[in-house]
């Protein structure tokens, strides 16, 4: 091997994090060309893990590390959200029967790659392409190990388990996540709210977190958030509550 593929060589396996995806776009551009790359397989240094990306020999590569590949190596404009975001800062007191979804969201013009796609990592992968807000704000950084990802923030992850309801997430399980979020900023939920594109999340959100007498709600300015106009309908046969015209499943008033 020459000194110049040493180098080469060293420097991957200086800069690669243990546990995480290496795309080929990455790799080329740290200098391990594409066909490099075919020779690091075929020496052993790497293994495929579907068309553009691949592993280090032995080591154990979950959705996570593969999700670090797609934040901080493909730079795709994309972060894990609602219910798992809140799980992963330990928010979530629901407990689900089996593997929970992983949400990732982005906006409705990011495409996964097809590796990560069709990769089996023992969980359901749901992308959520949406405008819910219409700016990027409000996020956190999960450490795993020798890497981090980012993820929502609490006060943004519980607006958007709102905006998956009832469809993805119950309401009932929202609610009862919603009861114990005594430590969220209004500062951040103020700015959410005003970026906010999805009435229905607006309306259900000052409903629920008014009955759950939390604290930050008191210093939140209604004035300056778009709660549009007319009634809004949830649940067919639900309550209405007219001060966030809005009608909400039963279940949400015993």
């Amino acid at each position: 091997m020459s000194n110049n593929k040493k180098r080469i060589l060293n420097h991957f396996l200086e800069v690669h994090k243990e546990g995480t995806v290496c795309t080929a776009s990455w790799l080329d551009s740290i200098g391990v060309s594409y066909s490099l790359q075919r020779k690091y397989i075929q020496g052993g240094w790497l293994e495929s893990m579907g068309t553009g990306a691949f592993k280090r020999p032995h080591e154990n590569v979950e959705w996570e590390g593969a999700f670090y590949a797609l934040q901080y190596q493909d730079k795709l404009h994309l972060h894990i959200g609602a219910l798992t975001a809140l799980a992963m800062q330990g928010i979530s007191h629901y407990l689900r029967i089996g593997n929970a979804p992983v949400y990732i969201f982005s906006k409705p013009n990011v495409i996964l790659p097809k590796w990560y796609k069709d990769y089996n990592w023992g969980v359901s992968i749901q992308h959520i392409r949406t405008k819910l807000f219409s700016e990027n704000s409000c996020f956190t950084d999960y450490e795993s190990k020798n890497f981090s990802i980012k993820i929502s923030a609490p006060e943004r992850a519980i607006m958007e388990c709102l905006y998956l309801a009832p469809s993805r997430i119950s309401f009932e399980e929202i609610w009862q996540i919603m009861e114990g979020l005594f430590n969220i900023r209004p500062a951040e939920v103020q700015k959410l709210l005003e970026n906010c594109n999805s009435i229905k999340v607006k309306r259900l959100f000052l409903y629920m977190a008014k009955k759950a007498e939390l604290p930050f709600y008191e210093y939140i300015d209604t004035s300056r958030v778009d709660l549009g106009e007319g009634k809004r309908s949830i649940e067919k046969g639900g309550i209405y509550i007219p001060e966030f015209k809005i009608v909400v499943p039963k279940e949400l008033e015993r």
